[in-house]
């Protein structure tokens, strides 16, 4: 004799799957929640930023080399010949136009790093010109900027080329510049440091950083009440019947 499965019981597979799809939205909506307060702080630590005085960059660096944060630390730098310094170029977008930012090596007074790379601005890629470079050149130039941390790639990253660089990778393009014992930081200048040359655009901070992360969050959070509510209504039917 067999004994035929009561039909108001839970279906063992798709309560299985719901639960699992029930906790990576879940999951997912916590982490945008996680990435919101981050954001939060990121954007304050920004507003900050806008009026603090700028520091002797070399006192920063030493901070640094003792283990001390000084991401979005504004600061500033005579840096000798940086008008006509070599440069590399750094793929970049900025207000969804691509170009390159121009990477120089400027040196530094610190009891620890003799040098830090400074991004001295945007050039659009519809403008073929470049500074002129002069090795030589010695004639200071008044930075005022932003130190910031640079971000690794990802798998999706192109590789560095000696024509193009995709990642910002301090000691690499140190070494391709030939500057000793570089700081793990960048300079983004907000002074432009090529005054007579218009086409590059100082751009150390993104002018609008979006922050959607609580919408993001509610609809991963509606998606997993939606779910709930599916099943429910499965349940509701399979009992019914």
């Amino acid at each position: 004799m067999t004994t035929e499965p009561r039909r108001g019981g839970l279906p063992a597979g798709l309560t299985v799957a719901t639960a699992i799809a029930l906790a990576i939205l879940l999951g997912l909506g916590t982490w945008q929640l996680q990435r919101l307060h981050w954001k939060q702080n990121l954007l304050a630590r920004i507003a900050a930023l806008q009026a603090a005085p700028a520091q002797p960059l070399g006192p920063v660096l030493d901070r640094v080399a003792r283990g001390g944060d000084a991401d979005f630390t504004r600061v500033k730098a005579s840096c000798p010949g940086l008008a006509a310094a070599p440069y590399l170029e750094l793929y970049s977008l900025r207000e969804g136009q691509a170009g390159s930012r121009l990477i120089s090596a400027c040196r530094v007074e610190s009891a620890r790093y003799r040098t830090v790379l400074v991004d001295r601005g945007f050039v659009i890629d519809t403008v073929s010109a470049r500074p002129p470079v002069d090795a030589a050149a010695t004639a200071p130039v008044e930075v005022t900027g932003v130190l910031r941390v640079p971000e690794p790639g990802n798998s999706f990253t192109p590789p560095n080329t000696p024509q193009r660089w995709f990642v910002r990778d301090a000691s690499a393009m140190a070494a391709a510049l030939k500057a000793p014992d570089p700081a793990p930081l960048f300079l983004m200048a907000e002074s432009a440091t090529n005054p007579e040359w218009t086409a590059l655009v100082p751009a150390p901070i993104p002018a609008d950083i979006p922050n959607r992360h609580l919408e993001y969050a509610l609809t991963w959070y509606g998606l997993a009440a939606a779910l709930l509510g599916v099943y429910a209504a499965m349940l509701f039917k399979r009992r019914k019947n």
